[in-house]
């Protein structure tokens, strides 16, 4: 798989939900973080997600907003 994205996470998935459409993929990349994608129940399915696998979390976005207290 190649990719143009440039933000890869690598992680062992650690929990899958599905709800009535979507579904939460979290995925822990280390160091005690954890990203949660939301994706189809249908790509859960197709892609065969489960539990303790390893996986990639690409994250694209165009937008990136810095907050501070």
């Amino acid at each position: 798989m190649r990719l143009s994205a440039r933000n890869q996470l690598k992680g062992r998935i650690v929990e899958v939900t599905k709800g009535q459409t979507t579904a939460h993929v979290r995925i822990d990349i280390g160091g005690g973080t954890i990203v949660t994608a939301s994706v189809t129940n249908e790509a859960v399915d197709e892609l065969g997600l489960k539990v303790g696998e390893a996986a990639h979390a690409v994250i694209k976005a165009s937008d990136v907003m810095v907050a501070v207290d």
